[in-house]
């Protein structure tokens, strides 16, 4: 899966402040941002201006959750943020070496990331960018395909691309237009592309499932012919045809390695046949999954389901059963997305507050929501240990909460590299799962100063010596990340990396 070889040379340790802005913001205006939980009031409610709502579906992640009651700017106090637009800072040891922005025709949000040889495989609302890696300091694009359909999520395998496909299609061609959800015709699911040929991606095969797919998570078959694809999605409505309640469960599809165009729909196993989280308290209710992680060679997997963060077992690929569960409704709204360490015996969960389009990171809305959940496994479950979250403050303008990353493969420690939407990018250690702290970060300023405009890290990645990240808005970005404690990681290389399968590095 991975081997070892050089790294290439250092560079500055210097404390970073730039007066530079790259690409362009295009994100929407007017998003209210969240209260922060104030007592008596219910965080799932939503009272957005009129027209507001359809916007943010547009755009989605969750971002149409950040409509909250008592959502506004006022009670949240961010004076303590320090950066202007256009400014960028980071830690002494984390410098961003490159970005390439939104190119024409894919202008629409960028999303997730995945890797494979010398390729970068970008996700984008309105499709998928390939980049060349050779010169990881300076990527260059090499194609860009349009097929429009949020979230066009990505994992690769082989020569094998999955996108995932969330919004509702009046077919499932790369040149559907957006069809209404009530209307039995239209299709949502994930589609598969053959990319032997990196430079001219062919569209073999579609499979539509309930809900769509908001994300997926690859899970190869031990015996390497067949691709598995957890496909997670969730609210599902009495009158969506293609996605009706109670939704308490995942679609399963098999991919032939040999012959993805036959690409098909084989389970839909139910995770919650009780229901799962009734959405007491501060957690939303259960109604599918948001994410899941797989961790194929210890038969593992985590899945952050809403109001509900779970173990499975995936020792029966198409089959995966449910073996541990957990809530939190004290302080996660909505259970996002979680990362294993490398010896599969802790969980980074994260809690997708304002669903991602709200101003969560401030001294008004604290450090225990919006943030991660760090839970050892023992003897089989769950234990909470910690929460983590970045310790700056970020402008009232500025959609911040705990999203998407990977581990750092540093030998014998637990480094995780995480994105933070307009919070930026933050490394940490969670060595001591009571005890997580930060070792290195990059932010930028917000995107404006009189309106909350959707952007920022939506991923970022460890992916062999770099620190890659997919902003929402200003592009793709490389970074390097200079520090002698992990001398061991820049080593490591891997052939393939999707996030949400994770590999194992030191064992």
């Amino acid at each position: 899966m991975h081997e070892t070889t050089g790294r290439p040379g250092g560079r500055r340790a210097t404390w970073v402040r730039l007066g530079l802005a790259t690409g362009v913001a295009l994100g929407l205006a007017g998003i209210v941002a969240p209260s922060g939980a104030e007592e008596g009031q219910d965080p799932r409610s939503e009272v957005c201006p009129p027209g507001l709502e359809r916007q943010l579906e547009r755009g989605k992640d969750n971002f149409a959750d950040a409509c909250q009651p008592g959502a506004d700017f006022a009670p949240l106090d961010d004076s303590g943020a320090q950066l202007a637009p256009g400014e960028m800072a980071s830690s002494a040891n984390l410098e961003l070496v490159h970005n390439t922005p939104k190119q024409a025709p894919l202008l629409g949000f960028n999303s997730d990331l995945a890797f494979k040889g010398e390729h970068a495989y970008a996700g984008n609302y309105d499709g998928f960018t390939v980049y060349d890696l050779s010169d990881p300091a300076a990527p260059s694009v090499v194609k860009q395909v349009l097929c429009p359909g949020s979230q066009n999520d990505v994992s690769v395998w082989g020569d094998i691309l999955v996108l995932s496909v969330d919004s509702s299609r009046s077919d499932d061609s790369c040149s559907s237009t957006s069809q209404s959800a009530t209307d039995e015709s239209s299709w949502e699911g994930i589609r598969v592309f053959d990319i032997s040929d990196p430079a001219d991606p062919a569209y073999v095969a579609s499979v539509e499932t309930d809900c769509g797919s908001h994300t997926h998570t690859l899970a190869p078959g031990k015996d390497g012919k067949d691709l598995f694809v957890y496909v997670s999605s969730y609210n599902p409505r009495a009158d969506y045809p293609d996605c009706q309640p109670p939704h308490d469960k995942i679609s399963v599809v098999q991919v032939p390695v040999a012959a993805p165009a036959e690409a098909s729909l084989v389970a839909t196993p139910v995770l919650f046949p009780d229901g799962g989280s009734d959405g007491t308290g501060y957690s939303r209710a259960t109604a599918g999954c948001h994410d899941i992680t797989a961790y194929p060679a210890k038969d593992l997997a985590a899945g952050a389901c809403m109001g509900d963060g779970i173990l499975l077992d995936i020792s029966d690929r198409s089959n995966p059963v449910v073996t541990e569960r957990v809530q939190d409704q004290e302080n996660f709204a909505f259970w996002h997305s979680a990362t294993f360490n490398d010896k599969g015996t802790k969980v980074v969960f994260t809690d997708e507050l304002g669903g991602g389009g709200g101003a969560t990171c401030n001294p008004t809305v604290g450090e225990t929501k919006g943030a991660n959940g760090i839970y050892d496994i023992v003897d089989g479950e769950l234990v909470f240990a910690s929460y983590y979250k970045i310790p700056r403050t970020q402008a009232n303008t500025e959609n911040c909460v705990a999203h998407n990353g990977s581990l750092i493969p540093v030998k014998g420690r637990d480094w995780m590299v995480q994105a933070w939407y307009q919070g930026g990018i933050s490394v940490f250690d969670f060595t001591d799962s009571t005890n997580p702290r930060e070792i290195a970060w990059f932010d930028r300023g917000p995107l404006s100063e009189e309106k909350l405009v959707v952007g920022g890290s939506w991923s970022a990645y460890w992916y062999n010596g770099y620190i890659y990240s997919n902003d929402i808005q200003q592009g793709f970005d490389v970074l390097e990340l200079d520090d002698p404690r992990a001398k061991t990681a820049y080593r490591v290389r891997m052939d393939v990396f999707n996030p949400q399968s994770q590999p194992s590095f030191n064992g």
